[in-house]
């Protein structure tokens, strides 16, 4: 788990812990010493704890003229145990949506599981986004089978042509547009 980064060839372009109007502006990482620990294992200190033991994120772009934001997770989505949706809810989500954030393309390909529970803050979430969209990147299939016995499709887009493998070759502007297309052609 150590040797998990969050994806960091956009810094140049965005870099949260710069973003006053970022949850994690001004946060300070220390590549040389290891803190933080998901069941025992210690991770990489790039990842923004958000409150959850289980669940870390990275803001890796936001454009806040474009209303969009592309945030990476890794570890374990638990909301039977850890309530994690409600640790991304209202540490991260309720303060990108103040600030205008209506597009979330979430990059799951780190989250190992899910675990379920009821949908109260993925409906709350869907509905603050009014015109806006969730949509799920390159998250495990098991994961994906989960979030369907939860009845999370009605909320956050994935599966299909949103496997977007190669979205590391592409520049963040490329990616959030060519995911855009993908969900206007779903809601169309």
């Amino acid at each position: 788990m150590h040797d998990i980064e969050p994806f960091y060839n956009w810094e140049e372009n965005y870099s949260s812990a710069e973003d006053p109007r970022s949850p994690f502006y001004e946060a300070q990482y220390n590549t040389e010493y290891y803190t933080n620990t998901i069941y025992g294992y210690y991770i990489h200190p790039l990842w923004d704890f958000i409150g959850s033991e289980t669940l870390y994120v990275k803001i890796l772009f936001a454009d806040y003229d474009e209303q969009i934001v592309v945030i990476e997770f890794l570890g374990e989505w638990n909301d039977t145990l850890h309530n994690d949706i409600m640790f991304l809810k209202r540490n991260v989500i309720d303060l990108l949506l103040a600030e205008g954030i209506k597009k979330y393309i979430l990059i799951g390909e780190n989250i190992m599981n899910f675990h379920g529970s009821d949908d109260e803050y993925y409906a709350e979430w869907f509905e603050e986004i009014e015109d806006g969209w969730i949509a799920a990147i390159n998250f495990r299939e098991h994961v994906l089978e989960e979030w369907k016995k939860f009845n999370l499709d009605y909320y956050i887009n994935f599966g299909g042509t949103l496997e977007v493998l190669n979205w590391r070759t592409m520049s963040p502007q490329v990616f959030c547009k060519a995911v855009e297309n993908l969900i206007q052609k779903r809601l169309n």
